[in-house]
């Protein structure tokens, strides 16, 4: 039986694009007006006294053992060890939102929700599985992809995880994207996960790529489908080729049509260099849905947090509060980017003078932390082993045809040499 505080968020939600796509467990959930509701109520109407929640606390703040609070000397006590709102710091949310629009123009008139905040943005993909995908439902990806959509959709989630081969040539497969999209839109939803930079292999879409992609999703819209795409920005901003669209699609799909829910998962773990942070944010956008659409969505949000972890890292937002408000985050984000972009050119120069070759090549990419080689003749993971065992290199078998090399963690001086080392015991492999 549906509890009425969720059917109250259902009915909010009924006849919009979000409420036609909610999952079994999406119907289900609720924030329930127990202790931190009932918490949060006494921090703003409790002037007497707050005995609402379960911390120690000394005129109104919290206590920290001095052992702990050296090592934070420039956070107080409640920006280090007090309980963060289920959705995360009002603050830093607000400060996401402008930093989304301000990296995503065409955002800056269009209507979508608070970022909320996420234990990480592995989270943020299982609470989005959570909310919209029931037993057996589809969820589409590219393939190659990374390995954790496939543990959380079938594992967690006991549902099917649908790829489609990712590229054709030297560009995004949206022949094969269309396809699948055509298809399983005959079952009136769709659920596709994207995600540029991609992990593993590196590539974003170009601007006429990126154009095509949302056309493809709005046509499936159109015939009848309800859809939602869920933006894996990870690696966001990191793009080295000209061509390349600057933008989320997230930015395009806002407002594409009405029955196109869009999600932008992102965060500062990858884009500004604080990967144990563990801090993400969920973003909804969807034409025709207002304020109070928002509200039920993030409600159904935070009953998912507050029946998994209860709340994000504090100090990870509080820091992250105090990043976000300097002025010189972007010129300090500048000299990593600039770092990276100078392995990534080293390695496209290395590769580029291999095409054409006959047991390995790389699959197309051009922002990000990785490339990955398409293994044509030998096993990626017998590839992977031989590299550990007798170069004494680590590299990533994502399945048994795709070996993943991050160049982010590889010297600029060091880069040559791996990949002479990836060659070499690839052509040794094949000609045993």
């Amino acid at each position: 039986m549906i509890h009425a505080l969720a059917q109250e968020l259902n009915t909010v939600l009924e006849g919009t694009s979000a409420g036609s796509l909610l999952s079994d467990l999406g119907r289900r959930i609720f924030f329930p007006k127990g202790i931190i509701a009932q918490g949060a109520e006494a921090k703003k109407f409790g002037y007497r006294a707050n005995a609402t929640i379960g911390m120690a606390c000394i005129d109104g703040k919290a206590v920290t053992l001095p052992s702990v609070q050296k090592h934070l000397p420039l956070l107080n006590t409640d920006e280090a060890v007090a309980y963060a709102p289920t959705a995360g710091n009002p603050v830093l949310r607000e400060l996401w939102k402008q930093k989304i629009i301000e990296k995503n123009p065409d955002l800056a008139d269009k209507t979508f929700s608070l970022p909320i905040v996420v234990p990480g943005l592995t989270a943020g993909i299982s609470y989005l599985c959570d909310l919209f995908i029931s037993e057996n439902d589809v969820l589409l990806a590219a393939d190659p992809s990374w390995d954790n959509y496939a543990l959380i959709v079938k594992a967690r989630r006991n549902a099917q995880f649908l790829q489609f081969p990712m590229f054709s040539g030297e560009g995004f497969n949206l022949a094969a994207f269309k396809a699948v999209m055509n298809e399983e839109s005959k079952m009136g939803k769709v659920r596709v996960l994207l995600n540029f930079p991609q992990n593993p292999s590196g590539y974003s879409p170009t601007r006429e790529e990126a154009r095509e992609i949302c056309d493809i999703i709005r046509r499936a819209a159109e015939k009848g489908a309800y859809v939602t795409v869920w933006c894996d920005d990870a690696y966001f901003g990191l793009n080295y080729e000209k061509e390349t669209e600057t933008q989320s699609l997230f930015a395009f799909l806002a407002d594409i049509h009405e029955r196109v829910l869009a999600v932008k998962i992102d965060g500062p773990t990858k884009e500004d260099y604080v990967w144990g942070f563990r801090t993400g944010f969920l973003t909804f956008a969807g034409k025709g849905l207002q304020e109070e659409h928002y509200t039920a969505l993030s409600k159904k949000v935070m009953g998912i947090i507050r029946s998994s972890v209860s709340c994000a890292s504090t100090p990870a937002q509080s820091i992250m509060i105090k990043m976000l408000r300097n002025s010189a985050l972007q010129k300090e984000k500048d000299k990593f980017r600039v770092l990276l972009e100078k392995r990534y050119r080293k390695v496209r120069a290395f590769v580029d003078a291999k095409k054409g070759h006959p047991v390995i090549e790389p699959f197309p990419f051009n922002s990000g932390y990785f490339m990955s080689f398409h293994c044509k003749t030998v096993s990626a993971e017998i590839l992977r082993q031989k590299l550990l065992a007798e170069y004494g290199i680590g590299t990533i078998a994502i399945d048994n045809e795709t070996l993943r090399v991050a160049f982010s963690s590889i010297d600029e001086t060091a880069i040559d040499g791996v990949y002479e080392a990836v060659y070499k015991a690839a052509e040794d492999l094949a000609n045993e």
